[in-house]
């Protein structure tokens, strides 16, 4: 059996709505999905039982399955894991059909922006600090425990190797842990280079959000008889509705009179929301 690739507007309408749901940023969860798969919501590592578009490893998923699971509607899921000597198990009839969740691109977004919330208390907790996009993404790569450790060597000694910190990490990720000429990169480097992959991913989600926002501002002054798009068949005025009524629900407008042309930044992505779930 062929299996479709999922199309990037409708892994991009997930992503917005695990935002929504959450209150994670979308910038965030984007710019993770397109490091970790590049988008693609059936991607598998060859050196670790990676799986989908945030690469959830199978225990790392189990775990946050059955922590939020039946906050979004997988309550199945979540009541089929159990644990026994530190790890998650799962009775073989359901084992698969949960691990295959990965490849989902909303249950996928849903359980990457529950896991990045959590990863934010805790690290902001031990660190006594805010959390940014890059400490986050450090949480996912390296699991909460690896990357406080990351993160307090950092401060403490950033000229450390990154390898003998994290052996098993570095064989399974030669490129991130080693630059080209095969010499280790050290705490600070290897940092500094998600935070600058994560800040390039932002900065062309910023640019595609700023010609969809034109876009529809334009498709709404044609008026609500013009349908503006294919998929879900649905005018511009239905979409922008929509997409009021959620940010209401996120307390937008409460100050400052925001709007879906002209949303604040904590709502921008409500907007971007709106197009993909025009375009789905």
């Amino acid at each position: 059996m062929t299996v479709q690739p999922v199309s990037t507007s409708k892994v991009q309408s997930a992503i917005a709505l695990a935002s929504s749901r959450t209150g994670v940023d979308f910038d965030y969860l984007l710019g993770q999905a397109k490091l970790e798969s590049g988008l693609n919501a059936s991607a598998r590592a060859g050196t670790s039982s990676a799986t989908g578009l945030y690469q959830f490893l199978e225990q790392s998923w189990l775990a946050v399955v059955k922590k939020h699971g039946s906050e979004h509607g997988l309550g199945w899921a979540a009541d089929a894991i159990g644990q026994s000597g530190g790890r998650f198990t799962v009775s073989a009839g359901a084992r698969q059909a949960i691990l295959n969740l990965r490849t989902d691109p909303t249950a996928a977004s849903l359980m990457a922006a529950e896991h990045a919330s959590d990863n934010k208390d805790a690290l902001e907790a031990s660190l006594n600090r805010p959390a940014n996009g890059t400490d986050l993404y450090m949480a996912h790569f390296l699991g909460l425990g690896g990357a406080t450790k990351f993160l307090k060597t950092m401060a403490a000694s950033p000229q450390a190797s990154g390898a003998a910190l994290f052996p098993a990490a570095a064989r399974a990720n030669r490129g991130i842990f080693y630059a080209s000429n095969g010499q280790p990169r050290t705490v600070a480097q290897i940092y500094d280079r998600f935070a600058d992959k994560l800040a390039a991913a932002g900065a062309d989600t910023q640019a595609t959000r700023a010609a969809n926002l034109q876009f529809a501002a334009q498709a709404l002054s044609m008026g609500d008889d013009t349908t503006v798009v294919t998929g879900n068949n649905e005018s511009a005025t239905d979409a922008m509705s929509w997409a009021n009524q959620a940010m209401t629900k996120l307390g937008a407008g409460k100050a400052g009179g925001d709007s879906v042309l002209r949303p604040s930044p904590d709502h921008a992505r409500l907007a971007y929301m709106m197009l993909a779930r025009m375009g789905g």
